[in-house]
């Protein structure tokens, strides 16, 4: 069965996870790598592992738009409090953002963590706290590590 994006049920009302049984890996971004991260994301959906990508995430391009960074926070807090992993999307963009490293921080420790890396990014380029995870390189690594999630990893 495909996996979903959570993204699309996540509300304000939410205060628990919306499904404990059930994989989703939260991917964190810079903006920049979007159309990657969308592929991405269909790939792991496409595994039967539900995903969240903020882009469909309704409420926080309402607080981006009205430019409420609590509700920003919100809204991501809730993403990864309904994931069970963290798949890091790492690029040369990447290397520079401030949310990337707050994500990762607020899911440390509460999600299982995972870095793909995008074409260009060797491995010493990225931040010491980043080398100590899995790091991915490539779609044949990521079906590795799904397989891996689904088996239960």
């Amino acid at each position: 069965m495909k996996g979903i994006n959570r993204a699309h049920q996540i509300k304000s009302e939410y205060k628990r996870r919306i499904n404990t049984t059930k994989k989703c890996i939260f991917i964190s971004h810079q903006k920049d790598d979007l159309e990657d991260c969308i592929k991405i994301a269909e790939c792991i959906m496409k595994a039967g592992i539900d995903v969240y990508l903020d882009d469909y995430d309704p409420e926080l391009k309402h607080y981006l738009q009205i430019n409420n960074p609590d509700g920003v926070v919100d809204c991501i807090k809730k993403g990864i409090d309904n994931s069970t992993h963290m798949l890091c999307v790492i690029s040369n963009s990447t290397l520079d953002s401030k949310w990337v490293p707050w994500e990762i921080g607020y899911g440390h420790g509460k999600i299982k963590l995972g870095v793909l890396t995008l074409k260009g990014i060797a491995e010493y380029e990225l931040p010491e706290y980043i080398r100590t995870v899995p790091i991915l390189r490539g779609i044949d690594f990521l079906i590795k590590y799904l397989a891996e999630i689904n088996r239960g990893g």
